[in-house]
């Protein structure tokens, strides 16, 4: 028996664990991707770009689809889909899994201020002109136009368009992970002296949290948004092992 599972991805983990699970013969994986990124990574199984329609979307293709498995694999701030995605399940009543990457805790050295949103965090920077490194998506960036004093460092996968109205800002294009070694070197070289990004979690882009904590440049945080309780994991491992529980005979599962 083939079992048919979806993969909300768009993160490293959701590309690891669809490679992790694709050697099974017992299984069938789609990834679905929400075709943000121009020039998306190869994956290692079929992929679905674009959204569903809401949750309402989600469990109609659930059920057409005959989906037996949802994965909620999506980014720590991709709230609303991860609410979509369990509301779909319940609707369908289709199981659901997701991976819940651990955010970043504060150690000795760190200078951070938290905020709710990107408003929150321009009215943190102050009217004093910084030299701010934004780490943050596209749709997040355009709130720093009301701060024109700074001077901008953007860096993102995909182009800002259009390009923000401000008189002094640099675009750098590129995708991690980041070594703290270059991180030091962008963060030094541009004369930063306060970051703004999402407390993402994960080794990828911690290097400019442990770059700043070794410079002294303040770090301001967008706070983890609240997300659905279902029954996850922390690590692609271990959500692994859960899809092999899943998948075990009842007797094994101790059902």
């Amino acid at each position: 028996m083939t079992h048919r599972i979806l993969i909300l991805g768009g993160t490293t983990e959701a590309r690891q664990l669809a490679g992790r699970l694709a050697v099974r013969a017992d299984l069938s994986l789609t990834l679905s991707l929400a075709g943000r990124t121009l020039d998306p990574l190869a994956q290692p199984v079929p992929v679905r770009s674009g959204g569903f329609g809401g949750a309402e979307g989600l469990a109609q293709y659930l059920r057409d689809e005959h989906v037996d498995l949802l994965i909620d694999a999506t980014h720590p701030y991709a709230a609303n889909i991860s609410r979509n995605a369990a509301q779909a399940a319940t609707l369908a009543s289709v199981p659901i899994l997701a991976l819940r990457r651990p955010g970043w805790e504060a150690v000795e050295g760190d200078s951070w201020k938290l905020v709710e949103n990107a408003e929150e965090a321009v009215a943190v920077l102050g009217e004093k002109p910084r030299r701010v490194f934004l780490a943050l998506g596209r749709q997040e960036i355009a709130a720093f136009e009301n701060a024109p004093q700074h001077a901008y460092v953007i860096r993102s996968v995909d182009p800002v368009e259009p390009p923000l109205a401000v008189p002094d800002a640099t675009y750098i294009l590129a995708r991690g992970p980041f070594a703290e070694t270059d991180e030091r070197e962008l963060l030094s070289t541009g004369r930063i002296d306060a970051i703004v990004a999402k407390n993402s979690g994960g080794a990828a882009t911690y290097g400019k949290i442990a770059a700043a904590r070794a410079l002294g440049i303040e770090v301001i945080l967008f706070r983890r948004p609240d997300l659905p309780q279902v029954p996850h994991a922390e690590s692609v491992a271990e959500l692994a092992g859960m899809v092999d529980h899943w998948l075990a005979p009842a007797e094994k599962r101790g059902v």
